[in-house]
Order: C-alpha cells, then sequence, then structure tokens
C-alpha cells in the first residue's frame, strides 16, 4: 500500500500522551470549540497554526458525551460540534475481505481501518448518512463529504442477523452501513 500523507505508519500511534492515565481536577470550561468541518477555534476565532492544533488534539480526552484538554495537573472543558477529527484522505488497496483502507486525519493521524479502528455509519438529517472511523480511546473522525462518496463506491450487501445490509468490507470484517432497502432513500 502506498503511504498516506503524513509523518508514520497508519494506526500507529505518534508517541502520544498518555491522557487516559491522568486525571486532574477539572478546572472549568474553555472558549474552544470544534467544528463539525474539524475546523478548532478559540474565543470565536479559528486556529490557523496547524502545529497548536496538533498539540491540543494530543492532550483531547472523551469522558461519555463530554471532550476535555487535560494535562496531569489540569482539566477543561471544551464543545465539539459532531467528531473532533476530521478524515481528509483515503488510500484503499485490494477488494472485499481483504481490502485494506487507510485514512489520514486533519492532524496526521494514520489509521488503517481494522479492529483499532473501525468504521461506522450514523444517519444524518435529510436521510442522509455519515461515516467515521475510531482514531483512539473514544475519539472519531468524521470523513470529508468527497471521503464519503468514495467510500460508499466501495459499498456493497450482506446478509447481517437476517437482513439485507448494505456496508463496507475491510481488513476481515465488514461494516454494515444501513438496510439495503433504504439505500435508494440516501444522500450524502
Amino acid at each position: 500500500m502506498a503511504a498516506l500523507g503524513g509523518a508514520g505508519a497508519p494506526g500507529k500511534p505518534r508517541g502520544l500522551p498518555p491522557v487516559e492515565r491522568w486525571n486532574p481536577p477539572f478546572c472549568g470550561d474553555l472558549d474552544m470549540r470544534i467544528a463539525a468541518d474539524g475546523t478548532w477555534f478559540y474565543l470565536g476565532t479559528p486556529i490557523g497554526r496547524p502545529a497548536l492544533v496538533r498539540l491540543f488534539s494530543s492532550v483531547l480526552k472523551r469522558e461519555g458525551d463530554d471532550y476535555f484538554l487535560v494535562t496531569p495537573v489540569e482539566k477543561v472543558g471544551i464543545r465539539v460540534e459532531d467528531a473532533p477529527f476530521q478524515a481528509v484522505e483515503m488510500q484503499v488497496d485490494g477488494e472485499g475481505d481483504a481490502r485494506s483502507i487507510a485514512f489520514r486525519t486533519q492532524v496526521d493521524d494514520l489509521l488503517s481501518v481494522g479492529p483499532d479502528h473501525e468504521l461506522r455509519f450514523e444517519r444524518a438529517e435529510k436521510d442522509g448518512l455519515k461515516p467515521y472511523v475510531h482514531v483512539r480511546r473514544g475519539l472519531w473522525a468524521r470523513l470529508t463529504r468527497a471521503l464519503t462518496y468514495d467510500l460508499l463506491a466501495l459499498g456493497e450487501v450482506r446478509e447481517v442477523g437476517g437482513e439485507a445490509m448494505f456496508g463496507i468490507a475491510a481488513a476481515g470484517q465488514f461494516y454494515p452501513a444501513l438496510p439495503a432497502s433504504e439505500i435508494e432513500g440516501i444522500e450524502i
């Protein structure tokens, strides 16, 4: 598989801090927001330095439905509109169950679809479909609209639990997206 743009091997962490082991006291909410398109905002202004966004993303932690930036000594709440990351590039090799699919996020996380980086799908407004890939520790990346089209073009129908389901095969697994009977009504 040709490597995606970025600085590491797909699925390999880049030496991220162990935020899952940090449980500092909550220090309040920060006026920071991650928009649905993956843009990070501070005090209502987009953060224009990619290195700073990567730094913040490395200390992002999810607890239930809440998101925090954590250090060993403090924890501050931030808002996330949809998913904290956006998958912006995709590499596909092979077909069917032997297919490998890799993604790069806007902060250069490289992910190979499989047990550690599963795909999931949610229904969107107006009968749409939103695909996500698991990044780490309960944090997900939503695929861009263009990647959503590319991913769904790989879809096929298989029987799952006695029901015909439309989904994506990768890394020896099938990721069902929706019942096959609903394919015609889906918009991206």
